[in-house]
């Protein structure tokens, strides 16, 4: 029979795939996992039917509870907030990599801030978890129909801040590397061509780093504040691709250390939106040199 060490570790991935995009940040999804983990350690029923349904139920509830408190303490955070970023490392597992592959993105995650913490697991457990109405019902406690109907709501209101098409890996890879290289070579004109006319760069420096306090919206606005930082880079920036979130993006690490990480939204051909973390405490699963 498993210890419930093993059942816990096997249910880990999942567990922290729910908590991360239910809180947007790696640290308070790992507290969250830990928390349920305690709970899980210190219960006296060793017949528990499923044990993960009961870790699923824990950390969703849990998640509802401590986004109730971030989503407070984010109205005072200084500039544009964004989620935390991800990395593919080598100490993650291939059941963790493919529990946070799908529906990871930053744009993804930023429309998951418009719904209440409620809304945000009954959607995450049915269209990204695939639990059935029946075990929402269990996890969340409240009655099939009305998850149904915050389910349809909460997946209108995803849809509707999400962009219309689906972009093959391959061609979102050749927009990063050619916004890279543009950018690199400091040619505004090939960096401007690439971006859509209704581009949006949002910058998180969380008041610990220079960024941006307000989305850069337009071409010549984000162009210029492009060719701005790579002048500010020049001679001691080191850029790579790597994966962020899930999809390729750019590690910028000044004198070995990593000091933003940009994630692209693209329609395969021009880039939509930049999200630019450069505020310190969300940048440390990344390190220089890395591709990962």
């Amino acid at each position: 029979m498993n210890t419930k060490a093993e059942l816990f570790t096997k249910a880990r991935p999942r567990l922290f795939g729910l908590a991360y995009r239910m809180l947007g940040c790696r640290m308070d999804a790992e507290d969250v996992v830990q928390d349920a983990w305690l709970k899980y350690s210190r219960d006296r029923s060793d017949n528990l039917d499923d044990p993960e349904a009961w870790l699923v139920t824990v950390v969703t509830r849990l998640g509802i509870d401590r986004l109730r408190y971030l989503r407070s303490r984010r109205e005072e955070y200084y500039g544009p907030w964004l989620p935390e970023p991800v990395a593919a490392t080598e100490s993650r597992t291939a059941e963790e990599t493919m529990a946070l592959a799908a529906d990871l993105s930053m744009g993804f995650l930023l429309t998951l801030e418009r719904l209440s913490p409620e809304e945000r697991a009954a959607f995450l457990l049915r269209e990204v978890f695939d639990y059935s109405y029946a075990e929402i019902t269990r996890i969340l406690g409240r009655s099939e129909a009305a998850n149904r109907q915050v389910v349809s709501r909460a997946r209108q209101r995803v849809r509707d801040g999400r962009p219309r098409f689906a972009v093959a890996p391959q061609a979102h890879n050749r927009v990063v590397a050619r916004f890279t290289e543009a950018l690199m070579q400091q040619d505004s004109e090939a960096f401007s061509a690439l971006l859509a006319e209704d581009i949006r760069w949002i910058s998180d420096g969380g008041g610990k780093a220079v960024a941006a306090t307000r989305v850069v919206c337009g071409v010549r606005a984000a162009s210029r504040l492009a060719m701005g930082l790579v002048r500010q880079w020049q001679g001691q920036a080191r850029v790579s691709m790597g994966m962020v979130n899930g999809q390729q993006g750019i590690i910028i690490a000044i004198s070995d250390k990593v000091s933003a990480v940009i994630a692209l939204e693209s329609d395969g051909q021009r880039v939509l939106s930049i999200y630019s973390v450069v505020n310190p405490d969300k940048l440390t699963t990344f390190h220089s040199g890395t591709e990962n």
